[in-house]
């Protein structure tokens, strides 16, 4: 069966996961996750042979080196999506391999990524990512975390970009948001589990359940900001925004803005 052929971004943003072969450990001490994010920095601000600023391949916001799996918030710049990955993946595999003395492929298949089209599901990302581990059970808190860019986000970035993510929302702001956990309705493209697009009566059930409406429809006879909620939740529940526009009767630009 032919693979599926990757889904583009409007904006040039990305989810990007990548997992061990086998679900097998891919960092294993400090100079295994050192090591990776050594491959993130090149990428985000590379050097010429003199050690000289060049154009960045691609811009971080988010990452999370997870045990076992990768998580990264990337937008395309001077290289593409797949190149990038091929770089960081053909890299951190020839140290793997040399380190552990292993044979064959460090990573299970290509790498898996979703286009991120608006800003509401931007910043699901940005939180999805930090509490990753804690998710995972491997802490209580985002910032008790080693291994993520949250600390980035508190201190001096070394690899992201935080200066767009920090001019949209105070720091504050942004930090009560990434530590307030996500709701379990909350759809992701997940390490495991691909993001489900929801049916149209799914989405229909639960608007009208969660606004108290009689018909989806009657969205329309809502406040501004009640609509802006509703597709808030829509987005966050896994609807698209072709889907929220056709049974909503909200107008495509709207949505894209909110």
């Amino acid at each position: 069966m032919p693979r599926k052929s990757r889904e583009n971004s409007g904006t040039g943003i990305y989810h990007v996961m990548l997992r061990g072969i086998n679900r097998q450990i891919i960092f294993y001490d400090v100079n295994d996750y050192e090591t990776f994010l050594e491959l993130l920095r090149k990428q985000a601000h590379p050097e010429d042979e003199r050690h000289q600023p060049m154009p960045p391949h691609c811009v971080i916001y988010a990452y999370c080196l997870m045990p076992n799996h990768v998580h990264l918030l990337l937008r395309e710049n001077g290289e593409t999506l797949a190149s990038v990955m091929k770089s960081i993946g053909v890299a951190y595999a020839w140290h793997y391999n040399k380190k552990y003395q292993h044979l064959g492929p460090v990573f299970q298949d290509r790498f898996r990524s979703e286009p991120v089209n608006d800003n509401a599901y931007f910043f699901t990302l940005l939180r999805y990512i930090h509490q990753n581990p804690i998710k995972a059970g491997l802490v209580k808190e985002v910032d008790q975390f080693c291994w993520s860019s949250w600390r980035e986000y508190e201190g001096i970035p070394r690899i992201c970009n935080i200066k767009p993510i920090i001019s949209r929302m105070p720091f504050e702001d942004l930090k009560g948001l990434v530590f307030e956990p996500l709701p379990k309705t909350v759809c992701v493209l997940d390490i495991d589990n691909e993001r489900r697009r929801r049916t149209d009566e799914e989405v229909c059930q639960f608007l009208i359940s969660e606004l108290g409406l009689r018909h989806v429809q009657d969205i329309l006879l809502l406040s501004k900001e009640k609509q802006k909620e509703a597709i808030r939740l829509a987005r966050e529940y896994g609807a698209s925004i072709r889907q929220i526009e056709r049974l909503t009767g909200i107008g495509f630009s709207i949505i894209c803005r909110n």
